[in-house]
């Protein structure tokens, strides 16, 4: 069976070595199946998001040797489909306007005796707006508040009559709580749709049959298997890998200032080395 794999960067900043080793897995994977390797840009935030980066991540997987098949998909251009997808969900009654700020989220868990947290560590939404009536709803909005679209986790579960479950490699069927992310946002004015629904939505109209990303991300398939199951979507297989860090186990990241593949390239390594860097730097606490 050919696999069908893809590399999804964010157009923020100049790809490091943690984006060449991600990279890597997903194009050997699609390589070694005579499949396809595709390449998508994620740029939903286009507060952050700039064309000189997207030519940047060009630049340095060509020279890395790892060339993408087919048309690259940009998810700003995709805009119209992300709404259908949320039409179809507010269809069916399983989104909600929240127009709860970020210190009222945050004052009303305080206030509770059984706050409940994500897997990510921050505080699960309580559910402040998920009771307020349909005119309470329109009067705010027509007034302009601000809001999200939250997905209603219970009745979203509801709509779901048989176990969810992924096939994650060497693990085998991971069966999922995506209840435990509580009413998660899908939606703001800002980003017309969240991540968690553009890469559901994306991998299926893609083609991929296999997600390979990083293990810092696998408990989000947990919620992108409940979209799968709502939006009528395939499910693919997953393959989630270490993170990069560097010799004093700090995972690799922008924020972080790691070492860009350009500025490696500018000073003088081949691709060959950087590649072999990617090997060493996945576990810097082995020997050699």
């Amino acid at each position: 069976m050919r696999t069908v794999t893809r590399f999804a960067p964010s157009p923020t900043g100049l790809l490091h070595l943690g984006h060449a080793y991600a990279a890597g897995i997903a194009w050997r994977r699609a390589r070694e199946t005579g499949g396809k390797f595709l390449l998508r840009i994620e740029d939903i935030d286009r507060t952050r998001s700039h064309s000189e980066f997207v030519l940047a991540i060009k630049e340095d997987l060509l020279w890395l040797g790892f060339c993408w098949d087919d048309e690259i998909r940009v998810q700003s251009e995709h805009f119209d489909d992300y709404a259908r997808a949320l039409g179809a969900l507010e269809a069916e009654g399983l989104l909600y306007p929240c127009f709860c700020t970020r210190a009222d989220i945050l004052e009303e868990v305080r206030r509770s005796a059984s706050a409940q947290h994500a897997p990510s560590g921050g505080p699960v939404y309580p559910g402040t707006c998920r009771a307020l009536g349909a005119a309470e709803r329109s009067e705010r909005i027509e007034a302009g508040q601000k809001y999200v679209l939250r997905l209603d986790m219970q009745r979203a579960l509801a709509r779901v009559s048989v176990p969810l479950w992924f096939e994650e490699d060497g693990e085998g069927p991971v069966y999922c709580r995506p209840e435990h992310f509580g009413d998660v946002v899908l939606a703001r004015k800002d980003t017309p749709a969240s991540y968690h629904l553009c890469v559901t939505y994306d991998d299926a109209v893609q083609g991929v049959t296999l997600v390979t990303r990083a293990e810092d991300l696998k408990p989000a398939t947990h919620l992108h298997r409940l979209l799968q199951a709502l939006l009528g979507l395939p499910t693919p297989r997953y393959a989630h890998h270490p993170l990069v860090r560097d010799a004093n186990g700090v995972r690799l990241a922008k924020r972080h200032n790691a070492p860009s593949l350009r500025s490696l390239r500018e000073a003088g390594y081949s691709a060959e080395a950087v590649r072999a860097m990617i090997a060493k730097v996945t576990n810097p606490r082995s020997s050699g």
